[in-house]
């Protein structure tokens, strides 16, 4: 890592040294992990997250949903850093879209960063942040569902969380669980609608 990187930064400077440091065409979540070290699960889950909620961000979404949720489970069960299989870990992202998803992050990410601030900082820390990760699987599990545009609010809902472990800010963890249940809540909703029309027009 590099010294640079070793300094204290804000997220979004992290974020944007991440993309600066990636060499090659590529590089593996493993290698974005390891990275993060000094982070551990706060910004290894905004960086799964991101992509999941930037507009016309291809093909990174696809890749990163499920080590999402497999980190997610991670925080839900207490675990002190971060660690993915080997097959997950081996997944490849293009430095090209490392690079694009700081950039396009960094706006949001500032905004963010300008209005948080260390407060009800109990849900940050053990045993609260568990029940903080028993939301962000089911948030995580709402973006693996195959419909068009599902990934977006799940996708903002874990990053502001994600955010709100970061920088200590238990507000920001409440208001992106809030914004995910609403989320899951309106899929459930849904989902029940649809089935009951389909049951009407077969007479069932």
């Amino acid at each position: 890592m590099s010294a640079h990187a070793s300094k204290i930064q804000s997220t979004s400077e992290r974020l944007g040294q991440l993309a600066a440091d990636a060499t090659g065409e590529t590089v593996t979540l493993d290698w974005i992990l390891e990275q993060l070290r000094e982070r551990a699960f706060g910004l290894f889950l905004l960086v799964l997250a991101l992509p999941c909620c930037i507009p016309f961000l291809y093909g990174i979404p696809q890749i990163v949903a499920l080590p999402l949720l497999f980190v997610s489970g991670q925080v839900m069960i207490g675990r002190r850093l971060p660690w993915l299989p080997a097959r997950l870990g081996a997944r490849t992202v293009t430095s090209e879209g490392l690079a694009t998803l700081a950039r396009r992050s960094e706006p949001w990410l500032l905004r963010i960063e300008a209005v948080s601030r260390p407060r009800l900082i109990a849900l940050t820390h053990r045993p609260l942040d568990q029940l903080v990760g028993v939301a962000l699987v089911l948030f995580s599990g709402s973006i693996l569902v195959p419909l068009p545009a599902t990934n977006t609010v799940p996708g903002i809902a874990v990053v502001i969380v994600a955010m709100g472990l970061l920088q200590r800010d238990g507000l920001l963890v409440i208001l992106g669980m809030v914004l995910g249940t609403a989320w899951i809540a309106t899929l459930i909703a849904a989902g029940a609608t649809l089935t009951s029309l389909v049951r009407g027009w077969l007479g069932l």
